[in-house]
């Protein structure tokens, strides 16, 4: 059963709703000896007590979307089927272009109207299998543009966190559509792949030979399917990148590691060193935690990425993580640094999307 869907949430309430009627009812009909009643009137303040915790639990978790199953929460969902070593490019000695079609069916997604849909993709190249949430702009079926390629920008979240984040906590289409009709910002398709892959580690979008292989789910396999089932192109300057916390620092490293895939990143609140996340799996090795720095990520590269990257936050949340990278970047990599406040939560970086997906849509271009 989904933690999110309405028939747990119904009976999450229920439950409560027993467990706050429950001692009214029976407290002064308990019998027994002294040590019996207390014990059960004990474990009815316990139930009741427990029952709100949880109840408070799911509707913040039904309204931010952190997890969407028992499997999420617990650790124990089994998205990677294998993990072999792909090499530096993450194709493993495989050409994109050569695989087969990827075709897709898409089911609609609860609490979240018909133009947000869902598939499970089973990626060919990484060896994962997850979920992928995909909306389309409102263009997307106007008879005008039918003959028309829409640019991508991929929305990754943070840890927790799921595809459904982006729609459900950030809110992404329906503040970006309005300004979508009105020519503020570019006509996007929006791409939120599953991020969780390996329990409740974060993966730091990273190629893990024998735990994961993240880069190349997001950068290979996601857009495949993408470009397999819509209206959009695989040029790289039709594709941008975007990220909030853990999926900020995500995002600038995919476009930073690979300028064939992406133009361009918007980092929210992210970081440079993959060691402020806790649960980041690339932490744990010293050696890989150094060489995915964003710094030395940019540095390592065999020329100056040709990618722009926004990069937001408070002073302390990303802003001087920014500054860090502008400060060692050379053309044609453009780094812009933006100090906001607001915190390090979904509503303030939803407030950012009307500026952030304007910045892209003058940097990230139609096919």
């Amino acid at each position: 059963m989904s933690l999110t869907g309405t028939p747990f949430f119904v009976s999450v309430i229920a439950l409560t709703v027993i467990a706050v009627i429950l001692p009214l009812a029976v407290w002064s009909k308990v019998r027994g000896p002294a040590v019996v009643r207390t014990l059960l009137r004990t474990l009815m303040v316990l139930f009741a007590q427990v029952t709100a915790v949880v109840v408070v639990f799911v509707a913040v978790n039904r309204a931010e979307h952190f997890y969407n199953s028992w499997g999420d929460l617990l650790g124990t969902g089994k998205y990677v089927t294998a993990a072999p070593d792909l090499g530096p490019d993450g194709l493993g000695g495989k050409k994109v272009e050569e695989a087969p079609k990827v075709k897709q069916a898409f089911q609609p997604v609860e609490g979240l109207g018909g133009r947000v849909r869902k598939t499970e993709l089973d990626g060919k190249i990484s060896g994962v299998k997850g979920d992928v949430l995909v909306w389309l702009p409102p263009q997307y079926d106007d008879p005008a543009f039918k003959d028309k390629k829409f640019p991508v920008v991929e929305l990754i979240p943070g840890i927790p966190g799921t595809g459904k984040s982006w729609f459900q906590g950030l809110k992404a289409h329906e503040v970006l559509e309005p300004l979508m009709k009105s020519g503020k910002v570019q006509p996007f398709i929006l791409v939120s792949p599953r991020a969780m892959l390996v329990g409740n580690g974060d993966t730091g979008c990273a190629n893990l030979p024998g735990k994961v292989n993240a880069d190349s789910w997001f950068s290979v396999d996601v857009r495949k399917m993408v470009v397999d089932n819509f209206r959009a192109s695989d040029e790289a300057r039709t594709w941008g990148v975007a990220g909030y916390s853990a999926g900020a620092y995500c995002a600038a490293k995919l476009a930073i590691a690979h300028p064939d895939r992406y133009s361009a990143a918007v980092s929210l609140s992210g970081y440079n060193d993959p060691g402020q996340e806790p649960s980041s799996l690339v932490a744990q090795d010293p050696q890989l935690r150094v060489s995915h720095n964003l710094k030395n990520v940019l540095k390592a590269q065999p020329a100056p990425p040709a990618v722009s990257l926004w990069l937001s936050g408070a002073e302390q949340d990303g802003y001087l993580s920014g500054m860090d990278l502008k400060a060692i970047a050379q053309k044609p990599t453009v780094v812009h640094a933006e100090k906001v406040t607001g915190g390090h939560n979904l509503d303030s970086w939803s407030k950012q999307l009307p500026q952030t997906f304007g910045w892209l849509s003058g940097v990230v271009k139609a096919p």
